[in-house]
């Protein structure tokens, strides 16, 4: 759809008809969230909650479906099948207009694309990798054959959209505050038009053998109910329910909202788990509409932020890709003609890419020397955590900075534990001492022997951090929403807020290098690093002197011109091309528009409308935007859906309504899409998705998810059963890293015959650093513990109580036994599968200790964003 966020906020799900949580157990891992699901059923709201275990979420809702961890593609991909297929979806005419209109449902891919249907199992372009093994691919695909058929249009139909279709980053920001397109102008406008490519042919009829449509229609035909039941294990008469209701909450008057989380993402199919989500909701006509959408729930705070932000490798700030040495990015010009798309809003990367690079180098960066492009660091393969930690066990890195993270207790712990005791330095700043400063003296190894603290030579740094409610900032939030919070307390002691550790080090190594002649440090010398607090102006309420002045970051997250600095930008309209404006994070422009005006810290509510879209509480990304995509509230011709949905609509001179509208408020329903235009020009009046090169949603991705044009099920790597769909049996290009410390288990291997999956508790946080040192939280949640159903119990001879072995292929840990008929036997392709799981929040420091859960998983990574698969592989258990 053109972003990666949520393409809501949480008390929109009180507008929802019905809600589905899948790869998420909200009620206990998102609480106050889940007060708006709640709200909603008080209005009369159906739940679905599908999950391998009975949770609370479960408790409350009205309908459960048990899948096993790791299914849910066969689960998905069965709604798709009985919905394009149902009597209901095709005699609604909603439905047709919605997915004609507003998706690619009806353009033509190319004659040389193979299907999975084809192909049993995999698609067309599958070769060999030959790069360098650290980056982890089993194989990789040339998209080639799945791009748009071009130029004119077959016999019978018509030519679609003149957009392009080109590399999608993972998530992107929308329009400017006001909707209107960034002004034209040189220098890099003649390059984007350059990039412009034939029109792409389409059918509206549907009918085309090679539309969108009919291909997904035949790629989703084996996802029966019968099938569904083989794979997942979920009986059909459920699977049916399920289908049914959401198909009778979804139409012009009604809307379904999915809610998902990281047991969603952590598999090695783990985005197109959430694409085909997408593609569900699309075909049911709920997106960009008042209770309808998808919920992607983030984690802790700002971890929303630290994506939009990056600490990702692969991105700068606001999802622009990183400069890399592996593509066409030898000069400015080379990345912006490689990254910038012709049609949609990405046209406009020139301007949002020269205001982060003078962001980073101030007047330093020019156009004669590119912007200091020349000075920004590119990535050379792929940096992620996994393949980083498999390069530190091999010797090859040298020092780690250990911030917020805790990888001793991370995938497959004791080769993350190896790895540590390869480096020479390693910097931990945190709350307490964990797993990860203490792993030389305290970890599993050591205790047992097999490894000596004199045998450690890494040499450990340990900074004592300040906590949130001790500091200043923002956090953004699951929804998207920036808000700001003021420090309540100093923090103990020596402790120091991140802010001002990073302020500092940043400072001393600025020093280090100022009389270096090293062309290779030019980056640091003129790196622009401003954020002392001017003299006077520093606060009385803190201790610690030191500490950057916050605001002037967010000062220039937001932007402001570079010959007047106290003016600041609008909105990202404002951003140019030509060094005239700075800003290193676009989609955030207009947080701060002026020195006295820090939206993020508005907190005006609208009490006669508590589910409406509070505008003037905190700020949204991008252009405080609520609900995105929001034109598609309203039919093609601009007017509501139904009385019941409207949200955005054209009133006959702009489009208004109860959001800032996802589109060019003055850019009428009726506006044709001009041939050769670039960026939004190339849209017409009824194409709501303008981050998209052709202004729809995709229900076929031709570029931008590296396994696949279309979600296809595939087996975890660590499995119980052969495919019961394919041949293929697990994702052909997922990640993995083949060596005698990251074993893996056969399918079906007999020594680890059970399933087994990790979650979250309400009372911890993570791997425990921020909970297991409270005596009242340790108290409430003293042990590990391994949920079993009672027929397992039964079979090992386990009480509830007993002290319980799990082993897998990586490692063998102990815990309490938790018999309850919250989790039970899978019938999976005949044969009848026992699931287990656990909860990963201990490890070997703090109030209460318990052995490391993540020693059990692997190292196997999803190929798009290497994101590991760490809710679905195999065990066994034996009474201990």
């Amino acid at each position: 759809m053109g972003r990666g966020a949520a393409t809501m906020y949480a008390a929109s799900l009180a507008d929802a008809d019905c809600i589905v949580f899948e790869g998420s157990n909200m009620a206990e891992n998102h609480p106050c969230a889940f007060t708006w699901a709640m709200k909603a059923k008080l209005k009369g709201a159906t739940l679905i909650h599908v999950d391998p275990r009975f949770t609370r979420t479960s408790a409350v809702s009205n309908v459960y479906a048990p899948i096993r961890a790791g299914s849910d593609i066969a689960f998905l991909g069965g709604l798709i099948n009985y919905v394009i297929n149902s009597d209901r979806w095709n005699n609604d005419p909603f439905f047709k207009e919605f997915v004609v209109n507003y998706t690619n449902a009806p353009t033509i891919i190319n004659a040389e694309f193979k299907d999975t249907e084809d192909l049993d199992g995999v698609f067309s372009g599958l070769m060999e990798y030959k790069g360098d093994p650290l980056n982890g691919f089993l194989a990789v695909y040339d998209n080639a054959t799945w791009q748009y058929a071009r130029g004119e249009a077959s016999e019978g139909g018509r030519a679609a959209a003149t957009a392009q279709s080109g590399e999608q980053p993972v998530q992107s920001g929308g329009q400017g505050e006001q909707g209107q397109q960034p002004p034209k102008g040189p220098p890099f406008d003649p390059l984007v038009r350059s990039l412009l490519k034939p029109p792409a042919q389409g059918d509206e009829t549907l009918q085309d053998p090679r539309t969108v449509f009919q291909i997904l229609k035949r790629h989703y035909s084996r996802y029966t109910p019968e099938m569904v039941e083989r794979v997942t294990g979920c009986p059909q008469e459920t699977f049916l329910k399920v289908a049914e209701t959401i198909l009778e909450n979804s139409g012009a008057d009604r809307t379904t909202s999915f809610c998902y989380a990281v047991a969603w993402t952590q598999h090695s199919m783990g985005p197109q788990m959430i694409s085909c989500c997408a593609t569900l909701q699309l075909l049911l006509g709920n997106m960009g509409r008042p209770g309808g959408g998808i919920q992607a729930l983030r984690g802790h705070a700002t971890i929303q932020g630290c994506t939009d932000i990056p600490t990702l490798y692969h991105s700068v700030c606001g999802y622009m890709a990183a400069p890399s040495a592996l593509k066409k990015h030898d000069t400015l010009a080379d990345y912006l003609a490689t990254e910038t798309l012709p049609t949609g809003y990405w046209a406009n990367t020139p301007k949002f890419f020269v205001s982060y690079l003078k962001s980073m180098f101030g007047d330093a960066a020019t156009p004669e020397n590119d912007f200091g492009y020349d000075w920004h660091p590119k990535i050379s393969g792929d940096h992620s955590h996994m393949p980083m930690m498999v390069a530190m066990a091999d010797g090859k890195v040298k020092g780690m900075f250990c911030m917020g993270q805790n990888p001793a207790t991370s995938l497959n712990g004791s080769l993350q534990r190896k790895a540590l005791g390869k480096l020479e330095w390693l910097v931990v700043k945190d709350n307490f001492e964990h797993e990860t400063a203490s792993f030389w003296y305290n970890a599993p190894e050591i205790r047992s022997g097999e490894v000596r603290p004199e045998d450690i030579q890494t040499e450990i740094f340990l900074f004592p951090s300040a906590q949130v409610a001790e500091i200043e900032g923002s956090f953004t939030n699951t929804q998207r929403w920036v808000q700001w919070h003021e420090k309540a307390a100093d923090p103990p002691a020596d402790a120091r807020s991140d802010a001002w550790f990073t302020h500092q080090l940043a400072k001393r190594l600025k020093a280090m290098y100022a009389d270096s002649t090293e062309p290779r440090d030019e980056g640091f010398k003129n790196l622009l690093w401003e954020f002392d607090y001017d003299e006077g102006e520093y606060p009385e309420n803190t201790k610690i002197q030191g500490e950057p002045d916050i605001h002037k970051v967010l000062k220039e997250i937001n932007g402001y011109q570079t010959d007047n600095p106290s003016e600041h930008l609008k909105s990202f309209a404002d951003m140019k091309d030509d060094g005239s404006t700075t800003g290193s994070t676009w989609i955030y422009t207009g947080i701060f528009p002026s020195p006295d005006k820090n939206r993020a810290a508005s907190r005006q509510s609208d009490p006669e409308n508590p589910t409406g879209s509070q505008l003037e509480w905190a700020f949204a990304w991008p252009a405080n935007r609520r609900l995105l995509y929001n034109r598609a509230s309203a039919r093609p011709d601009g007017q509501p859906w139904s009385e019941r949905k409207k949200w955005i609509w054209w009133d006959g001179t702009q489009w208004t309504g109860f959001d800032v509208p996802d589109f060019p408020p003055k850019k009428p329903p009726d506006a044709q899409a001009d041939p050769n235009g670039i960026g939004l020009d190339a849209h017409s009046g009824s194409e709501p998705f303008i981050m998209k090169s052709d202004g729809r949603a995709w229900l076929f991705a031709p570029t931008g998810l590296v396994d696949g044009p279309i979600p296809t099920y595939y087996e975890p790597y660590e499995a119980p059963v052969h495919n019961p769909l394919y041949k293929q049996q697990y994702n052909p290009v997922l990640k993995y890293w083949d060596r005698p410390d990251n074993k893996i288990a056969q399918v079906g291997d007999p020594q680890f015959p059970y399933i087994i999956t990790t979650y979250r508790l309400t009372e911890h946080h993570l791997s425990g650093v921020m909970t297991r040192w409270n005596p009242w939280l340790a108290e409430l949640q003293p042990e590990l513990f391994i949920e079993m159903g009672p027929e397992l119990a039964e079979e090992k001879g386990i009480r509830n109580l007993d002290w319980v072995r799990v082993t897998s292929p990586r490692g063998a840990i102990k815990a309490k036994a938790l018999v309850t008929r919250r989790l039970r036997p899978f019938v999976i392709d005949g044969k009848t599968f026992h699931h287990v799981g656990m909860p990963w929040h201990w490890g070997y420091q703090g109030v209460v200790t318990g052995d490391v859960v993540n020693d059990l998983t692997h190292m196997v990574g999803d190929p798009n964003v290497t994101i590991h698969e760490g809710k679905a592989f195999m065990c066994n258990v034996e009474k201990a």
